[in-house]
């Protein structure tokens, strides 16, 4: 006889009993308390019933004809699909051997004929509620194994559990391919033994060695680890140990290959130095167009020492020619042959000074000496454009760590379109150059014009390579002097002034600054 008396499926208890009357008095116990109730009045019955609903609780009673309530529970335990049931043995038998024979088979309970249906209901709601959570838990458990073991087979990096000898106790699919060979074949292998080939020699100082045995954490990155056919490959790895309750059970292995890692890195490192080589050419060939620019001014600038060197020297001739010459008169003549000609030389110092090509590595450099020698590179434009120049600098300005010629390169650039600009609105304030301190790991200069200023439209592509708001120029100066300051580690930018013009500014990383790259307010 089997059926079903119950449609709440939460919770299933099973009755069985060969007493059709005893059935009966479970059933009128239970069928209100929201169980869904099976009924089996024999062994194999019950057996079947329990195999295909899984019953949370079994009432089974002991002394049955055919197969008695030990066997049926014995068979329940011993099928996987039912051993977790909740077995309540019913018996009028009251001696102690019955009841710890079925305890020993398993039994979780024992309610003792006649019932009292305060106590069968009270026993089968606890019973219920214990294997309902151990069920929740049970499966809790399974999907977080799957859902462990679907995160490490999908991780690309390659991952080892070792016992506290280095032995390789798992290994993910992506340790299998680093590898070249199956997961199973790298079980139960050592650790060392498959990844170095001096593992014999000084196994003490292995790697990993010291998170097995000592439970001490490891990183390294560019160490040579062989693969499973001897063949070797750059791998960076973490190690850590596996702990339970304090005490270190071996070490966890999460490592990867590094080859096309490395050579992307040199790669890249060679592109750095080309760019690098390419910029410090294009920052010459500007130095050179700047000079061609400024030659005809450097000319005459030159031409003015030697004019009046050729001068005094002839109204020396002509001294020396008289019979009693003025000695003293040609001291000082000579004198001033001597002052235009160390004028000249200063010229044409300065001239080549800015036309080299930048020293390799970066100088301490005082600000003030710094724009002051671009305010004299800046003299002949001075006259051309009928302005002037102002430098203000803060005390107690600390030095900063750059390429002398490249940041004067980038000063000397903006001082000659403040110049320009202040022409074109034929204004005659001078062009205020000032530096002053940033924070605490930079100095910002600063040059300011009082010309047309910069369209709205143009500010966010002053800085872009071939993009001129002049006539005639090419777009180049503030795309290079962008890339110089850049290599200075410093920013460069623009901002509109409230009562007109332009103001352009640069920052320079302070000399011996610790902390942060130097970088704009």
């Amino acid at each position: 006889m089997t059926e079903v008396v119950s449609e709440n499926s939460e919770v299933t208890v099973l009755l069985v009993d060969d007493n059709p009357q005893n059935l009966k008095v479970l059933y009128e116990t239970l069928k209100d308390k929201g169980y869904r109730l099976l009924i089996a009045n024999e062994g194999e019955k019950a057996l079947d019933l329990a195999h295909r609903h899984h019953p949370e609780v079994i009432l089974l009673d002991i002394m049955m004809p055919e197969m008695d309530g030990y066997e049926v529970c014995e068979r329940l335990k011993a099928d996987p699909e039912t051993s977790d049931c909740a077995v309540v043995f019913l018996s009028a038998l009251d001696d102690l051997q019955a009841k710890v024979k079925g305890f020993s088979l398993g039994g979780a309970d024992y309610i003792s004929k006649p019932f009292q249906s305060l106590e069968v209901i009270a026993r089968v709601k606890t019973h219920a509620q214990v294997i309902r959570l151990e069920r929740e838990l049970q499966a809790r458990n399974r999907e977080l194994q799957s859902d462990q073991t679907r995160i490490l087979n999908s991780i690309s990096e390659g991952i080892y559990g070792l016992d506290e000898n280095g032995i390789i106790e798992f290994a993910n699919p992506a340790a299998a391919m680093i590898m070249g060979c199956p997961a199973e074949d790298l079980i139960g292998k050592s650790f060392f033994d498959l990844h170095f080939s001096t593992a014999a020699e000084c196994q003490d100082s292995l790697p990993v060695m010291a998170t097995c045995r000592q439970g001490v954490a490891e990183s390294q990155r560019d160490i040579r680890l062989l693969r499973a056919d001897g063949s070797g490959f750059p791998a960076e790895y973490r190690s850590t140990p596996k702990l339970d309750d304090g005490e270190l059970h071996g070490a966890v292995v999460v490592f990867r290959d590094i080859s096309v890692e490395l050579d992307n890195e040199r790669a890249l490192e060679e592109a750095r130095t080309l760019v690098q080589e390419q910029r410090d050419q294009l920052a010459h060939t500007s130095r050179l167009t700047t000079m061609g620019e400024m030659a005809a001014g450097f000319a005459h600038e030159v031409n003015q020492p030697l004019t009046a060197i050729t001068n005094y020297a002839r109204v020396s001739k002509r001294m020396m020619a008289k019979e009693q010459p003025d000695l003293e008169l040609l001291q000082e003549t000579l004198d001033k042959i001597e002052a235009q000609s160390h004028r000249a030389s200063e010229i044409i110092r300065r001239i080549r000074r800015f036309m080299k090509k930048p020293a390799t590595g970066k100088e301490v450099l005082s600000v003030l000496v710094l724009l002051e020698d671009t305010r004299q590179f800046a003299e002949v434009d001075m006259r051309n454009n009928e302005g002037g120049i102002e430098v203000r600098v803060e005390d107690d300005l600390p030095e900063v760590l750059a390429d002398p010629i490249q940041v004067q390169q980038v000063a000397l650039n903006l001082i000659r379109n403040a110049l320009e600009a202040t022409r074109s609105a034929e204004s005659s304030t001078p062009v205020e150059v000032s530096a002053r301190r940033c924070g605490d790991q930079c100095v910002r200069i600063e040059v300011l014009d009082h010309g047309v200023g910069v369209p709205e439209d143009a500010e966010e592509k002053l800085f872009h390579p071939f993009y001129t708001t002049k006539d005639e120029g090419m777009g180049i100066g503030l795309a290079t002097c962008r890339s110089l300051i850049q290599a200075q580690g410093g920013e460069i930018g623009y901002e509109r002034p409230e009562a007109g013009g332009a103001c352009f500014y640069f920052t320079l990383p302070v000399a011996h600054a610790e902390g942060q790259p130097c970088a704009a307010d």
